[in-house]
């Protein structure tokens, strides 16, 4: 089997390219170490700043990052609303640089773990998030917003960022399918920020 290096599988075999992006998030100043075989590894894409500019914790104390990359999404959140996070990957390489950059940018409350989508996950959160890989295939984006209303406690919420284009229409479907509700909170450039809510 021929390996494609995408972000969304787990190749260790790469060469490494570290990088360090110092960025301002949410007020923030954030320090995140890349490598060849992550996602965004040289900036921070267009639409996790998207979804950072206009999440609301709401009153969530704990927080699930699904396909959390580097951290961007779960460390920036973690730091700025005093949240317990936890953040999963399939990409062990990912993981690796999100446990560094946890420690760089002092986010104590966090725990990162390998986990193929949910496969690893067995507690309940107040809200997931989920920058979903659009290129590992529809299947696995509707497999990240089902899975979540089981993953999430009663009143909690799911908040995604995906582009029209890349299947917004088809997500926020999907979302009204499973949770009875999906809310368009912004929408930037394409991107769409969609919200759901478990048993309101």
């Amino acid at each position: 089997m021929v390996k494609t290096n995408m972000y969304y599988e787990d190749n260790q075999d790469l060469s490494h390219d570290f990088q360090t992006l110092t960025v301002e998030l949410l007020g923030q100043s954030m320090r995140f170490k890349t490598d060849r075989g992550v996602f965004s590894k040289n900036g921070i894409d267009y639409g996790s700043r998207v979804l950072l500019e206009n999440y609301q914790p709401e009153s969530a104390k704990s927080l699930l990052d699904v396909g959390c990359g580097y951290g961007t999404l779960g460390l920036t959140l973690a730091k700025k609303f005093d949240l317990g996070v936890t953040m999963v990957d399939v990409n062990s390489r990912a993981l690796d640089l999100c446990r560094q950059n946890a420690i760089d940018n002092a986010v104590s409350n966090s725990k990162i773990e390998l986990s193929n989508i949910y496969e690893s996950v067995s507690e309940k959160y107040d809200a997931i998030i989920s920058n979903p890989p659009i290129r590992a295939g529809k299947e696995v984006v509707h497999e990240i917003l089902a899975g979540a209303f089981g993953h999430l406690n009663d009143g909690g919420h799911l908040t995604i960022v995906i582009q029209k284009k890349q299947g917004a229409p088809s997500a926020q479907k999907k979302m009204e399918e499973v949770f009875g509700n999906c809310q368009l909170v912004a929408r930037d450039k394409g991107y769409f920020i969609l919200r759901s809510y478990k048993n309101i």
